[in-house]
């Protein structure tokens, strides 16, 4: 069992890495790695609190854009530099292998299963993802 300290880390390292992958700035690859860390660390505390991991997946999904958000305004950048890094964590890409495998192994159940799983958690990232783009545009425009 890793300790949450290993995961924000590793979290971390992930966010900053696909950073450096995607050509994200280098002035902004520490700041993409917080938004993944943060992201994560949400994450894992709610469902250590037993909440459902879709659910889990779309509040982190949600607070990820709003700490890109934050960091794309007191940085000045585009948020998708922060959005794109900061997300990557919470992809959910074992499960997906997972599924895979399991097809080729003639489990269809168990594939179909995590399949699901994984296109559930897909779409609650990009729900979140959405869902907060659309309320700072409504703040936004209640402001003016």
């Amino acid at each position: 069992m890793t300790t949450i300290l290993e995961q924000l880390a590793t979290s971390f390292v992930a966010s900053a890495a696909f950073g450096l992958i995607f050509n994200v700035p280098k002035r902004a690859l520490v700041q993409c790695g917080v938004v993944g860390m943060l992201g994560w660390a949400l994450y894992v505390a709610l469902t250590q609190q037993a909440v459902n991991v879709t659910a889990a997946a779309l509040i982190a999904a949600g607070c990820v854009a709003v700490f890109s958000q934050i960091m794309a305004k007191l940085y000045r950048m585009p948020i998708i530099v922060f959005n794109v890094s900061g997300i990557i964590p919470l992809v959910p890409g074992g499960l997906a292998y997972n599924a895979m495998r399991s097809a080729v192994e003639n489990e269809f159940d168990a594939a179909l299963r995590l399949g699901m799983q994984a296109f559930l958690i897909s779409g609650a990232i990009a729900m979140g993802l959405v869902l907060s783009e659309v309320v700072n545009r409504a703040i936004r425009r209640s402001r003016l």
